[in-house]
């Protein structure tokens, strides 16, 4: 979640010729490749007024393309030997929003939605989708992002907010989960014959699922704002 590299031997999911030469080096040592884990991602935060453009194409291009084009050099592999699991590590971001998190949620939203929409594709073929939905993992993660909204907002007219937020997310860290809770959510799904379409792990993660699925919209911003203390 908190990586820009894919695990296929170390390769960058935004160079193209980096993750076929990993997907071709894992096909020449082991003749098939039965599990896809994709796990590249940062989080990119910041008011949609001050985070530039170019920052917003990254944040796509390592959250959701990078993803997207990896499962597409993968697939003619699992195709072809009628088995396969793609895991998408998403998020609970991908389901509810935050304060200046515009872009990181947007990509999370759509990896929820490409990873529903594969599923349908790819079952006929025997390959299953599985979606990961973290909540707080203590990972790198956590200070990425506070780096972004500091760098993005921390003088802009949404300072206040940003130092919010950035107070927020150094206390939530605090408590976060081990990644070790993910890694077992990860391993049941693969040993797993008939996984689970999405699974729910870490901190925070069924509490803030549980909100947005019984709060209305107008609810749910007014306990972002208490949450937040704007």
């Amino acid at each position: 979640m908190n990586s820009e590299k894919s695990s296929t031997k170390s390769g960058n999911v935004t160079d193209e010729a980096s993750m076929i030469n990993g997907v071709k080096r894992i096909i020449q040592e082991q003749g098939r490749i039965d599990v896809l884990f994709n796990n590249a991602g940062y989080g990119s935060f910041g008011a949609i007024e001050d985070v530039p453009m170019e920052e917003a194409r990254r944040q796509f291009e390592v959250n959701l393309f990078g993803l997207s084009r990896l499962t597409q050099l993968v697939l003619p592999y699992m195709r072809q030997q009628k088995s396969g699991k793609i895991i998408n590590n998403s998020s609970v971001g991908g389901k509810i929003y935050t304060l200046l998190g515009a872009w990181y949620h947007a990509t999370k939203h759509a990896v929820e939605g490409f990873s529903d929409c594969l599923r349908l594709e790819v079952k006929p073929f025997g390959i299953d989708v599985v979606v990961i939905q973290p909540g707080a993992i203590t990972t790198e993660w956590d200070g990425i992002a506070r780096e972004h909204v500091k760098k993005n907002s921390g003088n802009t007219a949404y300072r206040k907010m940003a130092d919010v937020f950035v107070k927020f997310m150094e206390n939530a860290g605090e408590n976060a989960s081990s990644p070790d809770v993910i890694a077992r959510v990860v391993l049941k799904a693969i040993q797993s014959k008939t996984p689970k379409i999405r699974y729910v792990a870490g901190k925070y993660s069924k509490t803030m699922l549980f909100m947005r699925k019984i709060l209305s919209d107008h609810m749910f911003d007014r306990a972002l704002y208490r949450m937040f203390k704007v």
